[in-house]
């Protein structure tokens, strides 16, 4: 093979400097060269600077005949609040994969919120010398993604809280001459997010004029019952004392006071709208579709029937095209969409995972990652995201950690922001053991799907080969097709080029059609307890508040929905202290939410936080700008 001119040889230091360091050492290709060498031509994509481009959706139409490369997700055990570093496992995966394995490789990753950016978590941009690069753009603003999301959200949320407005002080004809006014020549039209209103109500009438008094109601009073709405408006940034407000407190609002909340903006239904759908058509359709909250008479109120459907699309038209970017080693990228991994599926997109598994062809891989555990991230990816893209992956990776693995064996409380107990930095095999109870179960659920499970274990300096031979001992007696061990965060993509030959085997040796965990067609609690299950509960308990919801969909015709279960990521349970693998645990459901655009039911196990909150000491503190030389620095 020709040896790919945007492959870059490391100079790697120890130890390791900080991430944005590391990053701000290698100068990036430019963007036109990683996408010559996918075989991207200039029609292909729109430049964003020198180092981003998107990549147009045009090109899976031009390679439609063309064979899928392999598929691989990656996954973790239950984590830390550290993180045991599943996007730099992933990132260094294909960095071996690419440059040192001789590979077709793309990575399919998740664009960060600015919320962890600059709160508590810090960047998602890999770690070490295993990056996606420039690591500032990717964790700051990128290609806008978010914004149109924050737009979009935004312009529903007001769309509703004015059409609530408009029919308290119009009678149904004032709504219906206001909503369908004459043009010039004095005729009145339906436009097409109308009549898709009517069709909805079974009236086939196209014209204005002959709609009866009863119709013209049924068409323009949508009669939203304020306390069933569940759009809130989001934005990107941690702000805890928005979670509550109230709004309508203006003296022209005529007292319509409402109270509400917003949510961080990858939290919000268009962004799991962003990652699910397939192409433009289907993301046009899906976001007509959101229900934001029902009539006084309990029928669903979406966001065709306040006419604002076609909008967000426009708003929507440029996020829909996947950013290409490189890895510190010159490898490509494709980030695109960023779901929260509670209350949504927390995968990159379709869109992302199609394209790059076209452009790798027959032999390459993509790589893409599954949001927190593999309970959430990996189950969620394959009965949710394989549900609708129809790709079968055929092999899944889960990272452990030492660290995480001593957690879960009974060790010392792990907390973000203070040093880690002497357990954690002195070798104990016995408790390294006794935790990987989580792994094993993390191993055959993820194998029950079909897939090779191949387990990377994320080396830190600290653990000594007694440990490391104990993960892969208990990894290999739980049925993972291989364990590994890995260094590249330190090394980078040499660091992870035995995880990539065993990658690639796993693939290659894959004998089973995928399956999923239940069907469509059987109930939503039926779907829920065989998620349950695979969490190690015994059973499954409602609330009042839970059966009430479950009913509301059903008779609304929601029954066929794949769940989205919001836990905590903490636990394979409900409750976040309880480690390694509980069972006999019974489930508690709190309430039950859908998210009828994007496609799926979602579950609430105990609380769920969509808009986090600030620490005392937030990253920001070290976040500023070298005005000598425009370079960011501090970003973590």
């Amino acid at each position: 093979m020709i040896p790919s001119k945007t492959l870059r040889k490391l100079q790697v230091v120890s130890p390791v400097p900080a991430d944005i360091d590391v990053a701000n050492s290698v100068e990036p290709f430019h963007v036109s060269e990683i996408a010559s060498e996918l075989g991207l031509s200039p029609n292909h994509y729109d430049l964003y600077g020198k180092y981003k481009a998107k990549v147009l959706l045009s090109v899976l139409d031009e390679l439609e005949g063309r064979g899928d490369g392999y598929y691989v997700v990656v996954g973790g055990i239950t984590p830390t609040p550290l993180g045991e570093g599943k996007s730099t496992t992933t990132v260094g995966l294909c960095q071996a994969l690419g440059a040192f394995l001789d590979k077709k490789v793309v990575t399919c990753l998740r664009q960060p919120s600015q919320g962890p950016t600059f709160g508590i978590k810090g960047g998602a941009a890999g770690g070490g010398y295993s990056q996606v690069i420039p690591m500032d753009e990717f964790n700051l603003h990128l290609t806008g993604d978010i914004h149109a999301i924050t737009a979009a959200n935004n312009l529903l949320a007001a769309a509703i809280d004015t059409r609530i407005f408009h029919e308290s002080t119009q009678s149904d004809k004032a709504l219906f001459n206001r909503l369908c006014p004459p043009n010039k020549e004095g005729k009145r039209s339906f436009n097409d997010v109308m009549l898709r209103r009517l069709k909805k109500h079974g009236i086939s009438k196209d014209k204005p004029e002959d709609l009866s008094p009863q119709e013209v109601k049924k068409f323009a009073r949508l009669d939203i019952d304020p306390d069933s709405i569940t759009w809130r408006r989001v934005m990107d940034v941690n702000d805890r004392f928005l979670r509550k407000i109230s709004i309508g407190q203006g003296p022209e609002e005529k007292g319509m006071v409402r109270e509400t909340g917003f949510d961080i903006s990858v939290a919000s239904e268009i962004m799991a709208v962003l990652a699910l759908t397939t192409s433009l058509a289907d993301m046009r359709e899906r976001l007509g579709k959101m229900v934001i909250g029902n009539s006084k008479t309990g029928e669903p109120i979406t966001a065709d029937d306040l006419g604002v459907g076609g909008a967000l699309t426009v708003l929507m038209k440029d996020a829909i095209n996947p950013t290409l970017m490189q890895t510190l080693e010159g490898t490509p990228v494709l980030v695109h969409a960023g779901p929260f991994a509670n209350i949504a599926h927390g995968n990159s997109s379709i869109v992302a995972d199609k394209i790059a598994l076209k452009l790798v062809g027959p032999g390459g891989f993509v790589v893409t990652e599954a949001g927190f555990g593999a309970d959430i991230g990996t189950e969620k990816f394959m009965n949710i995201k394989c549900r609708y893209s129809g790709l079968t992956p055929q092999c899944a990776v889960i990272v452990a950690t030492i660290r995480a693995l001593k957690m879960h064996g009974g060790g010392p409380e792990v907390v973000a922001g203070k040093p880690l107990d002497r357990a954690y930095l002195s070798e104990n095999v016995a408790l390294v053991e006794a935790g990987c109870v989580n792994l094993a179960r993390h191993i055959s659920n993820t194998k029950a799907y079909g897939v090779n499970v191949v387990v990377a274990v994320n080396m830190f300096s600290t653990d000594t080969k007694a440990e490391l031979n104990a993960v892969k001992n208990a990894a290999l007696s739980a049925g993972a097709y291989d364990a590994v061990v890995c260094t590249h965060h330190a090394n980078g993509g040499k660091g992870a080029v035995d995880l990539g030959m065993a990658v690639q085997k796993a693939c290659e040796n894959v004998t089973q059609p995928l399956r999923f965990l239940y069907p469509l067609d059987i109930g939503i609690k039926d779907k829920i307890e065989a998620i349950a299950r695979s969490y190690g509960a015994s059973g499954v308990e409602y609330s009042d508040q839970a059966e009430k919801q479950i009913e509301m969909y059903s008779r609304q015709g929601f029954l066929d929905l794949p769940i989205c279960m919001a836990k905590t990521q903490y636990s394979f349970s409900h409750n976040a202290s309880e480690k390694g693998a509980p069972s006999g645990f019974v489930l508690p459901i709190r309430d039950v939410r859908a998210s009828i655009g994007a496609g799926f039911i979602y579950p609430l196990v105990g609380t769920m936080s969509t808009m986090p909150g600030l620490p005392t000491r937030p990253c920001f503190y070290d976040i500023d700008l070298d005005t000598a030389t425009g370079r960011v620095i501090g970003l973590s």
